[in-house]
């Protein structure tokens, strides 16, 4: 049987990790959720959600599908500007279509901006429901060190825990 197969009964974990650099002119979305009060958004095919996209990777390398780039990859031009909201509900999707079920999943976004505290209760209920699983969401600066620190985007990484269904 293959590795990635839910039939042998054991859970999976999975990565991900999405990194995309600040853009003049674009809206600000971070972990499913609008940032009205940023001057500048991500860049990227989508919304440019680091926090969504990772939790896409992370919960698809735990059931074997690949990445969000073997996917949909960037040259769909139906996911053009797409909510990370949108992606992860897809991908949470496929993931139980494949036969397993999302146990949970945790994003750390990693950056200056946005200062995420204040909403991270309202970003966990929206990228739960998304996933269909509870997603828990932390952040994190780095002290000003490498790009993240010198404010000129975003990282994030996320893990996921999924089960045969």
């Amino acid at each position: 049987m293959p590795a990635d197969s839910p039939a042998d009964g054991l859970p999976r974990v999975g990565v991900g990790v999405d990194v995309h650099p600040f853009a003049p002119g674009r809206p600000m979305w971070v972990a499913g959720l609008h940032w009205p009060q940023e001057s500048v958004g991500l860049s990227g095919h989508s919304d440019g959600d680091v926090a969504a996209h990772a939790c896409c990777d992370a919960i698809l390398t735990a059931a074997g599908l690949g990445d969000l780039g073997a996917q949909i990859g960037t040259s769909d031009p139906v996911w053009a500007g797409a909510s990370g909201v949108a992606l992860l509900t897809e991908m949470a999707g496929r993931v139980r279509s494949a036969g397993w079920r999302i146990g949970n999943v945790s994003v750390q976004v990693v950056g200056v901006r946005p200062r995420m505290a204040a909403r991270r209760a309202e970003a966990e209920g929206v990228l739960s429901e998304a996933c269909g699983a509870p997603v828990s969401v932390a952040a994190k600066t780095t002290d000003g060190l490498g790009f993240t620190g010198r404010g000129e985007g975003l990282a994030a990484f996320a893990t996921a825990l999924v089960v045969p269904a």
